[in-house]
């Protein structure tokens, strides 16, 4: 039963006419009358009662009817959403994030949306928070994507997600094959931390403080990328969220293990101007932003599964 043979059906109820119906259908009366009959054939009751003139509905085929109906109108209805909103998404949507959101967040929910809405574009720029804030609020971008948004009455926070924090290491790192890392184990190990006025920073030293883990920074960096490269280099161990380093788990250069903290998670949040009127693009992008699943590690992934000899 094709959506055409559905509508040529309401047709024939609402016109009480099979040829009537079959010409707003562009259809021979004998071809209406054979797809009605093909429909009572794949349903296995009479729709219509033909024994009289003009003919009448059966209750089975009043209830067919009021079904088709309401199918018929959603479909339109989808139909006509779908391409409205095809014919407005357009024109350009300006993104600023923190670095490692839009280097490991963004990039999913970007290409969803430019497959969907291929006459609209996206402009990411990686910033620092505070700069990501201040393009937002001087108008420079219509959206922000930061961890730790802040609270300011010209601001609109929309919350994304929360990313768990990991204990991130080299592989041949002691604490590798650990199935979690407890706060106690940091005490006087050498830690790549995040500067000391950004937002992580600080949540991680409140929750460290309050579970007695005293780890011995070493280094301090203002992204996580850098973050990540020292480590490899050997110069310490850090915290970090699970997002940011699926890849190099992946690639077993980095290794990863829960840490014993859970109320240490990263808060993700969108931000733009309190009271501006969002254009279709930029509010359509915030809710694939909204619906996105940010990548973690694979359960057949976990480091102290992949720390063999020589790693």
């Amino acid at each position: 039963m094709t959506l055409e043979a559905l509508h040529l059906y309401c047709d024939i109820v609402r016109l009480r006419s099979f040829s009537k119906a079959a010409t707003e259908n562009h259809l021979s009366q004998s071809a209406a009358s054979q797809a009605v009959r093909q429909m009572e054939d794949g349903l296995q009751v009479a729709l219509l009662d033909r024994s009289q003139r003009p003919f009448s509905v059966t209750p089975e085929g009043g209830k067919f009817y009021e079904t088709c109906r309401r199918m018929l109108e959603a479909f339109e209805r989808t139909r006509t959403e779908i391409t409205a909103a095809q014919q407005e998404l357009a024109g350009a949507v300006r993104v600023a994030a923190i670095y490692s959101v839009g280097l490991h967040g963004i990039s999913g929910p970007m290409e969803r949306f430019l497959s969907l809405y291929p006459k609209a574009r996206v402009r990411l720029e990686c910033l620092h928070p505070h700069q990501v804030v201040e393009a937002v609020t001087t108008d420079e971008a219509d959206l922000g994507v930061l961890s730790y948004p802040p609270q300011n009455r010209a601001l609109t926070v929309v919350p994304l997600r929360s990313e768990r924090t990991v204990f991130v290491c080299q592989p041949s790192h002691r604490l590798a094959r650990r199935k979690k890392v407890e706060p106690q184990d940091l005490n006087g190990e050498p830690f790549v931390a995040f500067d000391a006025n950004l937002a992580i920073r600080k949540a991680t030293d409140r929750a460290l403080r309050k579970h007695n883990s005293k780890p011995s920074v070493v280094m301090e960096f203002d992204n996580v990328e850098t973050i990540k490269q020292a480590i490899m280099n050997g110069t310490g161990v850090s915290l970090l969220p699970e997002p940011t380093i699926v890849q190099e788990v992946a690639l077993h250069t980095l290794s990863a293990v829960p840490f014993n903290i859970p109320e240490l998670v990263r808060p993700i949040g969108a931000i733009h101007r309190r009271g501006k009127l969002l254009t279709p693009a930029v509010a359509r992008f915030l809710e694939l932003l909204q619906q996105a699943e940010p990548p973690v590690l694979h359960p057949a992934r976990t480091p102290h599964r992949h720390n063999g000899a020589g790693k």
